[in-house]
């Protein structure tokens, strides 16, 4: 059984938002025309509390992109996004919501943020996702998103780790590089045994 995991196409991570992505609204598209060639589809939806600790605006003195050291290590501190119930937290309106079996949510614990599908940012939490996939009979799962970098990567790394068959479409996928982010998460995530197409 093989599931197609949509990772956080969302108003804020597409051009205009507050944290855009370029180009993120460009993949949607080609998102859609393969929804129909795989047994399950799985979006995931960034949806973090106003006042989340991952926000700059949460931290006196910090700036977005600002580095600090959290209990559960580094953490990038970001501009306000997909706080809960906004425009920005929303799907792209393009992006095919009704062939989805399974929306996850993640980053909804105002002290932890969440880039992976599967585990908070402690690598402990779980979001519950793999025992759905796995109560689902699901082995293999090809990952589409936003951003390359950072959430497809922690998803996909995770899911690797859990002894998924793990591929990533990276004409599908969007990325931030930050400070070289992109080329640390491509070689993360082939040496994590993650197929790159």
């Amino acid at each position: 059984m093989q599931a197609f995991i949509v990772i956080d196409v969302q108003n804020d991570f597409c051009p205009h938002g507050a944290l855009a992505v370029p180009e993120g609204d460009q993949i949607v598209e080609g998102i859609n025309a393969l929804m129909n060639n795989f047994d399950s589809v799985i979006l995931t939806q960034d949806w973090h509390p106003a006042g989340h600790s991952s926000f700059a605006s949460s931290h006196e003195g910090k700036s977005a992109y600002d580095v600090i050291d959290m209990p559960y290590g580094p953490q990038v501190l970001w501009p306000d996004h997909c706080i809960q119930g906004s425009m920005g937290a929303k799907f792209h309106t393009e992006l095919h919501q009704d062939r989805a079996d399974l929306i996850i949510r993640k980053g909804m614990n105002p002290a932890i943020d969440s880039y992976s599908a599967f585990f908070e940012n402690d690598h402990k939490t779980p979001t519950g996702l793999e025992g759905y996939l796995n109560t689902r009979g699901i082995t293999h799962l090809t990952m589409v998103g936003l951003a390359l970098d950072f959430c497809v990567n922690y998803s996909a790394v995770d899911a690797a780790k859990l002894g998924f068959d793990v591929t990533v479409r990276g004409d599908l996928c969007r990325a931030i590089d930050l400070n070289g982010s992109l080329d640390v998460a491509i070689e993360g995530m082939k040496g994590a045994g993650v197929t790159l197409t």
